[in-house]
């Protein structure tokens, strides 16, 4: 525990000149030749030969020099943070300035804690030092690293006793650390006080906001800015991918890049993030052609953002063809691609994958684990995912969290095993969350279990009162048994509680154009065209035999009706809309919000074998990829 008492209490009076005038002292000191060789890529050995020249010739003496040349060591390099320290132990009178970059130093290491222990030293100098705006700024990061209020609170108070509230970097890092305790009114609050916000408070209000998901008021700062930076750019563009508006941010990147503002590392994530939720795949390419035409280095973050965008544009070869020529890998590399492979069906695949992973000695973690289940569960192959379900503790000393208990109900489920299924529920030690009594629901109207169904949906409804999707659920399997007593009931039951079902949206990407469809769309422009193509496709479905499963349907209207109504689901019209607008040989990729109904299931096979196209459909779940009158699922989803 770090104990911030002594923040409270400073030792020396708010004008005490140390800090303010070492520090605009030492920015007219260029840096001695010898601490200049001090480089992030310098070695230990290699230190210690500069710090024998720089003892040798008597520079550390002065203390303004040894405090360039521990600030060098802990800046350039975090491994070499214990060195640093040993030399301003033998160090004679730091200074402020040395105080402040182990500060700064520590507060960006894995022991951020550590910053307070310089603190301390300067408030117990004896040179009489007193903490100054840089001072302040540095352990307000420190808090924010440490995700305690607490701390941050106590650092406020400090802050507030020496005079600091009202500088300006003081002020933007104070905003970051509410951001980062997730406090937005403390954010709005500090920055209402600023009369003049600069460039870099209207920045870090910006990223705070855009992070939380106020979006709006991010937008509104933004656009009055005056003067935005790349990081204000960034920030507003990652925010927008967040929280779902990804047209938005893709639309903000080309504004960025008309306005002549330099992309990097940070933007191109976002930008491809964007493109994975649309499943923008021209986007995504045209994106990855940017990095590479501008040179911009393939990090681990940026290398695993493409793969995971190709992933979730159903382009496999693309995601693995990105993951192999990436030199370095780590955890969430491997994890990225394996997920990828499940996502897309391929649960073999996948496995391999995983198997390569362990060979290449990387431990897989929580999120890895996730994959690898949900690859086996695509699948069917129950035994390999029960096995690398127990090793997960056993081996790994990972704790399976509700997102792999849920896997493993809807791997038995799937499968048809569903007392087993149920069994593993009532097992589990912690509290079944919705996630498993869904997987057992979802299971229940694959195999029409009535009963267990029943059970399922009250379960769900227990902890969810307003889940449209276990009412729906459990009104299709009374359909499918053509109960319409109880799928009656079930929509009354809605109705009274006012639980709306969510509708449908589609979406298809067109010349680098995303479009959007929901159920009963007409809006479209070219609506009288795709209408045209949805009779064209009803009639040569008829030719092959097709015959629409109606019973989920209202049963109250004709059954001509019926069919007109599966007629309007999203991605009907969004495959119509397809047809229509891309060449013969382009396969047609659509993302839809919800679970592909069996109707829609059946009736993409055929049209995939009526038209000789390739059509590939993410839904909530996963990936279907339909050919020649075929599902890559197998009829196993």
């Amino acid at each position: 525990m770090i104990c911030a008492s002594f923040l409270r209490c400073p030792k020396y009076p708010l004008d005490h000149p140390s800090s303010s005038l070492i520090m605009s002292c030492l920015r007219f000191i260029a840096k001695h030749p010898t601490i200049s060789m001090v480089e992030p890529c310098t070695t230990l050995r290699e230190l210690k030969q500069i710090h024998t020249q720089l003892f040798i010739n008597g520079l550390l003496n002065n203390p303004h020099l040894a405090g360039q040349f521990i600030a060098s060591i802990a800046l350039n390099n975090p491994n070499n943070l214990y060195y640093s320290n040993q030399v301003l132990d033998h160090s004679q009178k730091p200074t402020l300035f040395t105080f402040n970059s182990m500060i700064r130093a520590y507060s960006k290491s894995s022991t951020p804690h550590r910053s307070f222990h310089f603190y301390s030293k300067i408030l117990h100098s004896t040179d009489n030092l007193a903490p100054d705006n840089y001072t302040f700024t540095f352990l307000v990061r420190t808090s924010a690293q440490l995700l305690a209020p607490q701390i941050g609170s106590s650092v406020y108070c400090a802050l507030v006793k020496y005079g600091f509230e009202h500088d300006p970097h003081v002020q933007s890092g104070l905003i970051y650390m509410y951001a980062e305790f997730g406090d937005l009114v403390a954010c709005h609050r500090v920055f209402s006080s600023i009369c003049e916000p600069d460039l870099i408070c209207q920045t870090a209000m910006v990223s705070a906001c855009a992070k939380m998901g106020d979006v709006g008021f991010a937008w509104k700062l933004f656009d009055k800015m005056s003067q935005k930076d790349p990081i204000a750019w960034n920030a507003m563009i990652s925010g927008y991918a967040q929280c779902g508006q990804s047209r938005e941010a893709l639309a903000l990147f080309n504004l960025m890049q008309r306005e002549g503002v330099k992309v990097n590392e940070v933007s191109m994530v976002s930008v491809l993030s964007a493109c994975a939720h649309l499943g923008a795949l021209d986007q995504g390419r045209w994106a990855h052609v940017y990095i590479e035409r501008n040179k911009l280095p393939m990090t681990l973050t940026l290398g695993t953002t493409l793969i995971d965008m190709y992933s979730k544009c159903g382009n496999m070869n693309k995601a693995m063809e990105a993951f192999w020529r990436m030199k370095e890998k780590n955890v969430y590399t491997w994890s990225s691609a394996i997920g990828g492979l499940a996502m897309n069906g391929a649960g073999e695949k996948c496995l391999e994958l995983f198997s390569l992973m362990k060979q290449d000695g990387v431990q897989p973690n929580e999120v890895t684990f996730v994959s690898v289940l949900r690859g086996c569960s695509v699948v069917g192959l129950v035994e390999e995912g029960r096995k690398h379900f127990v090793s997960m503790s056993k081996v790994y000393g990972i704790e399976p969290q509700l997102e792999h208990y849920g896997l493993m109900v809807d791997l038995y489920g799937r499968a048809g095993r569903l007392d087993e299924a149920l069994n593993f529920i009532h097992s589990m030690p912690v509290r079944p969350h919705v996630g498993a009594w869904g997987a057992l629901l979802n299971a229940c109207k694959i195999y029409k279990n009535m009963e267990m169904g029943e059970l399922a949906s009250r379960k769900i409804v227990e902890m969810e009162a307003k889940n449209h999707g276990a009412y729906v659920l459990l009104s299709n399997i009374y359909a499918d048994t053509k109960d319409w007593d109880r799928v009656s009931n079930v929509r009354q039951t809605m109705n009274v509680k006012g639980v709306r079902k969510q509708p449908g949206c589609s979406v298809i990407e067109v010349g680098g154009e995303v479009h959007e469809f929901f159920v009963g769309d007409k809006s479209h422009p070219r609506y009288a065209e795709i209408q045209v193509m949805l009779g064209e496709i009803a009639e040569r479905l008829k030719l092959l035999g097709y015959v629409a499963n109606t019973n989920p349907v209202l049963f109250d209207i004709e059954e001509e009706e019926k069919e007109d109504a599966l007629c309007m689901h999203s991605e009907k019209i969004a495959i119509a809309f397809g047809l229509i607008s891309l060449g013969p040989d382009v396969p047609i990729r659509i993302v839809k919000n919800l679970r592909v109904c069996w109707d829609c299931h059946d009736a993409t096979k055929m049209i995939s074998k009526a038209f000789n196209r390739e059509i590939i459909v993410r839904d909530r779940n996963r990936f279907h990829h339909f050919r020649d009158g075929e599902c890559s699922c197998k009829g196993y989803w």
